[in-house]
């Protein structure tokens, strides 16, 4: 059974919703909002949603982070019952997150060879 993380959420919705613009404060409290709804479990009936909510819901699945489902179920008055179901991605959460952490890993090496660079190398570049 895949596990997903605060920490995971958090990196997997800055590495999408962060390069839109949104806040690393909203990303931390959408985080912890989605974690509200799912902790351990990795499905959330429809029902239990408010409106509000289900429209959280429709933006994070255009994001990737949730998929839907439905199931039928045979009531015994022979009526048709469907029940919605909202299921959390962990793979892709988990996936979003390890680019995000390589992302930053990458980022830094890359920009550390200029911190090992004495700042004489930086006076004598003649810069026009």
């Amino acid at each position: 059974m895949t596990v997903v993380s605060m920490e995971d959420v958090v990196l997997a919705l800055s590495n999408t919703l962060g390069k839109k613009g949104m806040s690393e404060e909203d990303i931390k409290k959408l985080a912890e909002y989605i974690m509200s709804f799912f902790g351990f479990d990795g499905e959330v009936i429809d029902n239990r949603l408010t409106s509000e909510d289900r429209d959280v819901f429709y933006m994070l699945e255009e994001e990737g982070f949730l998929t839907t489902t439905q199931e039928e179920v045979h009531l015994k008055k022979g009526k048709l019952w469907r029940i919605h179901y909202w299921i959390l991605k962990k793979d892709q959460i988990q996936r979003m997150a390890r680019q995000a952490k390589e992302g930053k890993v990458g980022a830094n090496e890359e920009s550390a060879v200029y911190d090992q660079m004495d700042d004489d190398v930086w006076k004598g570049r003649n810069v026009t």
